[in-house]
């Protein structure tokens, strides 16, 4: 990968004239090269990593395996499409193994999730079936550690 796509994909907030900088190279140049990975679609958007776990999201995130009937002409690409566009579906991935999709779903509730699994996927022409968990704890996502432990350097007082 591209030394300046490992850099913005650390830290996207890192101004272009540091980038360049790392890198050797003039600002204008990293500007380009950016713009360049945009309009072709290689960087598709930014996003903060946030730690779920201390804000009151109100939400449940469920990860889903589903087993899917690849269609004649499309494979697994023309059901993997159509169940990414469902706005619950926040990450879809075509797997290897026992299950042939991966799916990260976000609901209000458990109900919810469970409501679009039986009512909205299982439903579906080619899904064969699914197996849900849901995520109760984050420790790491996206590479970033989302519980750091707080070391106290006093020494413990016994009596």
């Amino acid at each position: 990968m591209d030394e300046l796509l490992k850099l913005i994909q650390s830290n996207a907030l890192e101004s272009h004239e540091n980038l360049a900088r790392m890198l050797g190279l003039a600002p204008a140049e990293v500007s380009r090269r950016i713009a360049d990975y945009e309009k072709r679609g290689v960087i598709r958007g930014y996003q903060a990593i946030l730690n779920e776990d201390q804000l009151d999201l109100g939400k449940v995130t469920a990860v889903i395996e589903v087993k899917v009937t690849p269609q004649r002409e499309g494979g697994f690409d023309t059901i993997a499409e159509r169940i990414s566009r469902f706005p619950e579906v926040r990450s879809a991935h075509l797997m290897s193994g026992t299950y042939d999709l991966l799916l990260f779903v976000e609901g209000r509730t458990l109900r919810d999730v469970a409501a679009f699994v039986s009512e909205r996927l299982s439903t579906l022409e080619g899904v064969l079936s699914t197996s849900t968990h849901f995520m109760l704890k984050t420790y790491k996502r996206f590479g970033v550690l989302m519980h750091q432990t707080t070391t106290d350097e006093r020494l413990t007082v016994t009596p």
